[in-house]
Order: structure tokens, then sequence, then C-alpha cells
């Protein structure tokens, strides 16, 4: 019942300015990132009104290029105006179960098979970046759904998928707020990107709402 999210969304995908550019003219498309290890299954990414984060992942990919397999010389934040539609929206109960199911029949379906689940990983820094086992669940359930679909027992396949993330250091002490906090955004429904824009630096003479 309350899968569709009212109203539009900002998000913000790192990349080089060229890509950015090319996405702007119309040239070209942003490309759904398909790795094992994406943190929320696989789609277009974005971080939700936050084009710092966006710009520090851009960095992140300048620095560290065998992470993604477009090279980023000029780090750029690229804006899009997103409709969630029917959202995976992992900050509602009903669907962190939907997820709790899938990793349980997942868990059944490579027992059956003799292959073994995919793992969750830390890495350098003990981060948990690397995701596989994440992204295999979010994926499987996404199977699931499309199934359902087409045995007509479900109306819809998610769009996109939204969740929180704690992240970083600790702001101070033991504090529960930490650097990296962020919302992620995972578009599978490319038309749910309702168009892209340019960040504009803003006039000082007027206050920002």
């Amino acid at each position: 019942m309350y899968s569709v999210l009212p109203s539009f969304v900002i998000g913000f995908h790192g990349c080089d300015k060229s890509v950015a550019e090319e996405v702007l003219s119309g040239k070209n498309r942003l490309n759904p990132s398909t790795n094992s290890y994406d943190w929320l299954g696989h789609g277009i990414y974005f971080w939700e009104n936050n084009p710092q984060r966006a710009i520090e992942y851009a960095n992140v990919i300048k620095e560290n290029p065998e992470r993604c397999k477009e090279k980023v010389r000029e780090p750029h934040a690229l804006g899009a105006v997103i409709d969630l539609g029917h959202c995976l929206n992992l900050l509602d109960s009903k669907n962190l179960q939907l997820i709790n199911t899938a990793y349980e029949a997942l868990k059944k379906a490579c027992s059956k098979k003799g292959s073994v689940m995919p793992q969750n990983k830390l890495v350098k820094g003990g981060e948990l970046l690397l995701r596989n086992l994440d992204c295999a669940v979010v994926n499987f359930l996404h199977a699931q759904q499309k199934e359902l679909v087409s045995e007509k027992k479900a109306h819809y396949e998610f769009d996109t998928v939204r969740a929180v993330f704690v992240e970083g250091k600790a702001l101070y002490g033991n504090s529960g707020f930490c650097n990296k906090n962020h919302i992620q955004i995972c578009v599978r429904n490319p038309n749910c990107i309702k168009g892209y824009f340019r960040e504009i630096e803003p006039l000082t003479e007027y206050r920002i709402p």
C-alpha cells in the first residue's frame, strides 16, 4: 500500500565531468552498475541530496581506478530528478522483512545447489565496502518479485531501492553520528530519472531555502 513514495527526490551521481557533460547534452545515458559487490543490487546509483558525497566518491575512484570501469580525471557531481516509483525503501519495516525473507530463500537455494553463499567483506581500513552478500540478496528479491508479477501474484516490480547507511568515523566520542552517513538510491527503472541538471553556485545575496 505504501510502496509508492510521493513527490520527487534529488540525487547526485559521482563521475568524471566528461561523462556528466555527455549526459547533460543528451548524447549519452548513465549505465547501470552490475558489480557483484554493489550495496543495493544492480542499478544506477545516486547520493540523495548530497553532492559533496558524490564528489568524494568520484575522488575515491580517481585515486583507486581499479574500483570502476570508467576512469575519473575530473571529479563531478551530476544532479538528477528522480521519481522513486515503487520503491524498495529499506527505511520501511515491511521491506526490511522482505529482505530478510529473501536472504533465507537465497541461503536455502544455495544449500540445495551446493554453492557457497556470497559474503560481505571488509577492506583496508575496516570499512564494509564489498557487499557481495547484500547485493546477492537484493538481486534475488528482485528476481522473486519479477516471477510473482509474471504469475500475477504481485502487481509490480520495484523501480528503485533506497537505504540509509551509517558509515565512516564517529563525529565525536561514542557518537551515533558518523562523518559519512548518507542515503543511497539505486535506480532499476531508468524511466524514474526525469531529468539531469548541473549544480549551480548559490547567489550570496539571497538566503538558501
